[in-house]
């Protein structure tokens, strides 16, 4: 690494054979910004989208009030960041009707109607998410990054004669493009740190490291010489999170090979345990942010029509089945275990983000997150009420600590229009749009 400025410019990396290391937004790099650059007073926008498949049991979900003082069970996680977290009551998808598993993975990020085929003559629309990558992710080393918690495929028709395509992907990058979803967390980390070469040839030359870092010290000693002590803490927490990542990655691989019956849903050398899963995709989806990787992220909690069981929390009944629980008390109270498990998996990774110190403000200050189904109450394959919230986007003038309920059903479309417009990508509509939510776009008071 060579700095022949006083100042670091903010796309700053430590280079390695066949590895690269972006830096987190450092004072150092301020005082050197440009019109182009993003600096504490003008910060960088980020943009992410969780997926909670088949809905959920939305008494269990929906706040008692205008407000989050009183949060109902499957939202109680979120208490400790519920001042950045809005939940919007009755959002709908109405082309996802008539109503299948299929187009409530398919609609969600696109709110467009899926054409019935099981063939390759699929067709949807352009993503939210691509739709922002293609004006705040070209800056970056990755325009967009798609994660998914499970690694099987599957091809042929899944759902009412849909092809499986659109249960296996959330984001398309044109109506005939379907971008498919990283589920492998080395993989992962690979494509976000990994520089040139094959991905067996990135592979080799770590296992004649201890670890990715160690292909950093001289560059990393030379940094510290330039940066006060304030920057070099945060430097040195960086690395220290990239070094646990990549520690339990490690372990993952170990404990895989060491199990004698693998989970076919999940990828070889990943946790065995659902949640250590999730936490590590979370934590890989903070890393890419803090160092300026990518600004736009997708996560797949599950599939649709997943039939993952969660006995790490008592539920080892299959979740597709619980979701038709005709009604079943003992089923619905069941399902909601689920629900609860997901939303306290996506808090915790909340947590993390405002935790997370980056300019005059946090990451969770810095970013904002759509977490929701396509399905409302997946008993019925029913795409109204869905279960939705936004998270973060104080940078945006986003409020939080809200409970907004609309009397009329209004188009989930709609609220994607309004995050992209709070990240500062301007478009008049979106799918069947009618309009911004309002309530959304108003300014934090001063």
């Amino acid at each position: 690494m060579i700095i022949t400025k006083k100042f670091l410019p903010r796309r700053t990396f430590l280079r390695g054979m066949g590895a690269t290391l972006a830096l987190p937004l450092l004072d150092a790099m301020i005082p050197a910004a440009t019109a182009l650059a993003k600096t504490a007073a003008n910060p960088v926008r980020r943009l992410g989208f969780v997926f909670m498949p088949m809905g959920c049991d939305i008494t269990r979900w929906t706040p008692p009030g205008n407000n989050l003082d009183s949060l109902p069970p499957i939202l109680s996680s979120l208490a400790p960041v519920k001042d950045h977290v809005s939940v919007l009551t009755n959002l709908e998808l109405q082309n996802a009707y008539p109503g299948s598993h299929a187009t409530s993975n398919s609609a969600f990020l696109s709110a467009a109607k899926a054409k019935l085929t099981e063939s390759a003559d699929y067709y949807l629309g352009t993503t939210v998410d691509q739709i922002a990558a293609k004006q705040i992710g070209q800056q970056t080393q990755l325009p967009s990054l798609e994660l998914a918690m499970d690694l099987l495929q599957l091809v042929g028709q899944c759902d009412n004669g849909y092809s499986c395509v659109y249960q296996n992907n959330l984001s398309w990058s044109s109506p005939t493009t379907p971008l498919p979803a990283e589920a492998h967390p080395r993989i992962v980390f690979e494509s976000l740190f990994g520089e040139g070469g094959t991905i067996a040839d990135r592979q080799a030359a770590l296992r004649k490291k201890a670890s990715l870092l160690d292909w950093f010290n001289e560059d990393i000693a030379r940094l510290n010489r330039k940066l006060g002590p304030g920057d070099r803490a945060k430097v040195s927490h960086y690395l220290d999170t990239v070094r646990e990542v990549e520690r339990r990655i490690q372990k993952a691989g170990v404990d895989a090979a060491e199990n004698p019956l693998p989970d076919l849903d999940r990828p070889v050398g990943v946790p065995p345990a659902y949640a250590d899963h999730a936490r590590l995709m979370f934590d890989l989806q903070l890393l890419a942010m803090q160092g300026d990787v990518t600004r736009v992220t997708t996560f797949q909690l599950a599939r649709e029509t997943s039939n993952r069981t969660y006995p790490e929390i008592g539920v080892p009944d299959p979740h597709h089945p619980l979701s038709h629980h005709g009604n079943d008390p003992e089923k619905i109270s069941r399902m909601a275990k689920i629900n609860e498990f997901h939303v306290s998996l996506f808090a915790e990774f909340l947590g993390k983000l405002k935790n997370t110190p980056e300019g005059n403000g946090t990451l969770l200050d810095h970013s904002l997150y759509l977490y929701g189904s396509g399905i409302g109450n997946p008993n019925i394959h029913d795409h109204t009420n869905l279960p939705i919230l936004v998270a973060g986007g104080a940078a945006g003038g986003m409020k939080g600590g809200r409970h907004i309920r609309y009397d009329k059903p209004k188009p989930l479309a709609n609220l994607h229009l309004t995050l992209l417009d709070k990240v500062g990508v301007r478009l008049d509509s979106f799918a069947d749009s009618d309009g911004k939510l309002k309530e959304l776009l108003e300014p934090l008071p001063i």
